[in-house]
């Protein structure tokens, strides 16, 4: 039976951290584990080609979202990657730190070693960032970071449109700050390719002795012997079988949506729910698996008077032209991420900092075709968001079987605060459009349409036409209190030798985006299991 000193579960943007950190010690075996396969596809490389991977179940994992009134009692799939690297294989390749006082508030909740003091250094240490270094900002890590590179008039007059509503042009976003902003975002690109978890931690490494990589392997529950994690099982099928032993630690990195129902199936859980299933109880925590919280997203668009969008560059002879300059040069519009201008804001001046996010691309989608295609004529979209919502939504398992996907409850909108800012976030994308010289440009809104003005109709778009933000964190809640799920260092509580390093640890979502601040947490989580508290 191989043996390692450490077991990661989950090869995404925690786990491929863990990997590069943890393996750089040569005295140290490290065991990688993803149940998914390589990431060597070239629409994973291509930026543009996230839409066609993130549809392809051999690279995601869709998971069906219970219908609820949030999203209309209708079909919903959240995607989470299925390969090397995670969901950073997949997604928009958004780089959006969050703000400082996002994880203050986390330390208060848990220990100061989650303070921003640290979370920065985590972030100065993997970022080579195409600004530069910066005090706040790294030039020499294994993360490449780049800036757009096409720029327009329209995507000049989105920004001064946000100038013109009073944000402050910036031009690192993640200047930390917490205060409002609007600029080009940093992109997960480096020389019009996709930098995924994989690419940048675990390729430079991979040919270290003491590391190994095991893909197409699927993780069934964690194996324990008189309280403590000893290894785990590995579901039939896969590229391995039978169990792995560790030495030192268990840690699960397979994210929000996974990592619960690991533990659940090993017998760290709701008691209730384990009986039901018959599972031995190893530790009753009624907390796994709860406290989901996710983004529900709007996507407004707007008609515009002027062949300024992107919407004709991805259909027909003009799609052939630009993959072919893309395979040549590596550069043009299948270089770009998802949404490449950010704008941070306050839903009104007596909130201490930025509540609300706009993600704003010179593309829009066909809402005919359930946004399977884009539109014929030129348009401007965003996706927009209140960043902290409240509501709170579970994921538990349905069976033993690791390939059953689990129950996933969203739960959107249950509190006001969330109705509420949610309304609050439309209004301000009408007000954003409706400045110059953005407004020059605009022919009409098209989605949801100038009918759609009280607080049920704004909702009702939601519901029946929002997204989920792939944001998801907060199942496996990280604090100082005994009904958390995991301890201020990451180790589950009840049992020894396990831990959990991933986006589900978050007590709150970071505002923005999720992929840098899972990077940031598990560079800082390596630290705390090394030995090196400080950094």
């Amino acid at each position: 039976m191989a043996e390692f000193d450490y077991i990661i579960v989950g090869a995404g943007a925690a786990g491929c951290v863990l990997a590069h950190r943890l393996s750089a010690d040569p005295g140290v075996r490290v065991a990688l584990l993803e149940a998914g396969g390589k990431d060597d596809s070239y629409f994973v490389k291509m930026p543009k080609g996230l839409a066609k991977v993130m549809q392809d179940p051999q690279c995601t994992w869709l998971y069906p979202a219970e219908p609820e009134a949030g999203n209309a009692f209708s079909e919903e799939v959240w995607a989470r990657g299925r390969l090397m690297g995670g969901s950073s294989s997949i997604n928009g390749m958004m780089y959006v730190r969050g703000q400082p006082a996002d994880f203050d508030e986390i330390a208060a909740q848990s220990s100061p070693d989650w303070s921003w003091k640290h979370i920065a250094a985590a972030y100065r240490a993997l970022e080579n960032h195409e600004l530069g270094a910066a005090p706040t900002r790294g030039d020499a890590g294994p993360l490449r970071l780049s800036l757009p590179d096409r720029r327009s008039a329209l995507t000049e007059a989105v920004i001064r449109a946000g100038e013109r509503l009073g944000l402050p042009r910036k031009d690192d976003v993640n200047d930390p700050d917490d205060a409002p902003g609007v600029g080009y975002a940093s992109r997960t690109i480096w020389n019009g390719r996709r930098q995924s978890a994989s690419k940048a931690f675990v390729d430079p490494v991979r040919d270290r002795a003491n590391l190994e990589v095991i893909s197409n392997a699927t993780v069934d529950r964690v194996e324990f012997e008189d309280g403590r994690a000893v290894g785990v099982s590995l579901a039939p099928g896969g590229s391995r079988e039978g169990s792995i032993r560790a030495r030192r630690e268990v840690i699960l990195a397979s994210g929000a949506l996974a990592s619960p129902g690991i533990l659940q199936r090993s017998g760290v859980g709701p008691r209730a729910l384990l009986e039901r299933l018959g599972i031995e109880v190893v530790h009753d925590n009624p907390q796994v698996g709860q406290n989901l919280i996710e983004h529900r997203g709007i996507l407004p668009q707007w008609r515009l008077s002027k062949e300024l969008s992107d919407n004709r560059e991805y259909a027909g002879l003009r799609l052939l032209k630009n993959t072919l300059q893309y395979v040549l040069r590596g550069s043009g519009p299948m270089s770009s991420a998802a949404y490449e201008i950010g704008a941070w804001l306050k839903s009104d001046a007596s909130v201490p900092r930025p509540d609300i996010q706009f993600l704003v691309a010179p593309f829009t989608f066909d809402y005919s075709n359930h946004r399977q295609t884009l539109e014929k004529y030129p348009g401007l979209g965003m996706v927009a968001y209140p960043l902290r919502p409240d509501s709170r939504g579970s994921v538990d398992i349905r069976s033993r079987d690791p390939h059953q996907l689990p129950q996933l409850t969203p739960n959107y909108r249950a509190s006001e605060h969330d109705r509420r800012l949610m309304v609050r976030t439309l209004e301000l994308a009408r007000e954003f459009v409706a400045q110059s010289p953005l407004a020059d440009y605009v022919i009409e809104e098209t989605f949801p349409g100038a009918h759609c003005v009280s607080e049920e109709q704004i909702l009702d778009a939601y519901d029946k036409h929002g997204s989920c933000g792939y944001h998801a964190v907060g199942s496996c809640r990280m604090g100082n209190d005994a009904e958390t799920v995991v301890d201020p260092a990451l180790r589950v509580r009840g049992v020894r030798g396990l831990r959990v390093v991933d986006a589900s640890i978050f007590p709150q979502i970071p505002a923005g985006n999720t992929n840098g601040p899972t990077m940031a947490m598990a560079w800082r989580a390596a630290d705390l299991i090394l030995g090196n508290p400080d950094g």
